[in-house]
């Protein structure tokens, strides 16, 4: 079951610069750092509600925000949506026909364990899934 848009991931160059508009100016709190090995990413997130913003910087060129920021230059990368179980809602989405970037889930910010819907089904947006842990923050 699909509970919420967990975040919008925004994919920036220059990360502390990043943070200090949505942390200094936009006024909105800190939620954090952590990098995500299985994407070549540093996160930062700012809490909005129950949702939050997640800036994205690569950690390498040719990772696959490396590769967006190249090709399109900061700005929105994807919108991500909590589920209940992402191998469910994985198998459910393909056999109505969606791609996915991957075949399974893999690692992601907080524990989670996430999967990319390819845009091309989803008319352009990048579509995340992400099942949180239990126990974790942000499985509240």
């Amino acid at each position: 079951m699909i509970k919420r848009i967990h975040h919008i991931g925004i994919a920036v160059a220059d990360l502390d610069a990043a943070a200090r508009v949505f942390g200094e100016a936009v006024g909105l709190p800190d939620g954090g750092r952590e990098d995500v090995p299985s994407a070549q990413t540093r996160v930062h997130f700012f809490p909005v509600g129950e949702s939050r913003f997640e800036l994205l910087r690569p950690l390498a060129e040719d990772s696959p925000v490396g590769r967006f920021l190249e090709k399109r230059g900061p700005g929105l990368h994807h919108v991500c949506l909590e589920v209940d179980d992402v191998e469910a809602e994985a198998r459910r989405m393909r056999e109505a026909g969606v791609e996915f970037l991957t075949e399974a889930p893999v690692p992601g910010a907080h524990g989670a364990r996430v999967i990319f819907v390819h845009p091309r089904s989803t008319g352009g947006l990048l579509l995340e899934l992400s099942e949180f842990p239990a126990t974790g923050e942000d499985a509240k």
